[in-house]
């Protein structure tokens, strides 16, 4: 089970520190201890919270007048589907919805399951699924 400490969470979600305790001091977002202590949230939760919040507050952007080649996300695994050969990701990086398609295999060998902590990198049509260092 991954768990998110306060500060990775907050940055994930676009939020403050103190805004993430206040939604934990408040019941709207649950969380517990990690192995040293400290408030941690489970990613699956924290998957759960940042689809709920950007359902409640969509991004509207203007007209781009300028994109770069590459693009990275940093986003937690919402959903997987598994078929025989290929899987479908889904990825919330704060209020964006990033999905990828890739082999089952690829799926696997990265562990991805709801929670997990991912970089998306967009290159036009392709998005490359990341694991960091922690």
């Amino acid at each position: 089970m991954a768990l998110i400490r306060i500060r990775e969470a907050a940055a994930l979600l676009g939020v403050s520190d103190d805004t993430v305790r206040r939604w934990i001091d408040t019941g709207r977002l649950s969380a517990g201890t990690d192995d040293s202590g400290r408030q941690a949230i489970e990613g699956a939760v924290l998957a759960q919270f940042a689809q709920e919040l950007a359902a409640e507050n969509p991004v509207k952007t203007g007209q781009i007048s300028r994109q770069s080649a590459r693009n990275h996300f940093t986003g937690l695994v919402t959903k997987v589907v598994r078929d025989v050969v290929m899987a479908q990701v889904e990825i919330q990086a704060g209020p964006f919805r990033v999905v990828s398609l890739m082999s089952r295999e690829a799926a696997d060998d990265l562990g991805l399951v709801p929670g997990v902590l991912v970089v998306a990198s967009v290159k036009s049509t392709n998005v490359v699924v990341e694991i960091p260092d922690s």
